[in-house]
């Protein structure tokens, strides 16, 4: 059974909203701004990692200095009763960073890495030739905005 958001305390969720904007803050700044003790943090960290809550720390590169690849969103409109032999193609691409099934439009959307404009171009034609795929639509990302 997955963890809601919404049934954390309000000192969880404030803890994982500071993390989610600077990982890398020390536990005692954290408790400071969190307005507890130093232990507490620690505590908490350790439990909402034991618990799956907290996967992991990551580093973020900086919009200038990440690599020259192309990121673009595909809306993938797939026929009724396809989709898991569709998702078993979409796993054996690494250009996919993320796939979420969507209300709306689309059945799913997919975050796409490309290395070139030529390389984006030949995984969208990858994708629409998987059988089961009935439409594509794809915007390419211009810049990031926000990023949290």
């Amino acid at each position: 059974m997955k963890t809601r958001l919404d049934t954390l305390d309000e000192t969880d969720r404030n803890l994982i909203a500071l993390l989610q904007l600077s990982a890398r803050d020390s536990v005692a700044n954290l408790a400071r701004k969190l307005g507890v003790a130093r232990t507490t943090v620690v505590a908490r960290l350790a439990r909402l990692e034991q618990n799956g809550i907290i996967a992991g720390y990551t580093v973020k590169l900086g919009q200038e200095v990440t690599d020259n690849a192309l990121r673009a969103y595909v809306g993938i409109t797939i026929e009724p009763k396809a989709a898991r032999d569709v998702l078993k193609q979409f796993r054996r691409m690494p250009e996919i960073e993320l796939l979420c099934s969507v209300s709306g439009e689309f059945d799913y959307v997919a975050w796409l890495r490309a290395s070139s404009a030529e390389r984006l171009d030949q995984i969208l034609d990858e994708i629409g030739q998987i059988d089961g795929v009935s439409r594509t639509t794809t915007s390419i990302v211009l810049s990031r905005k926000i990023e949290r």
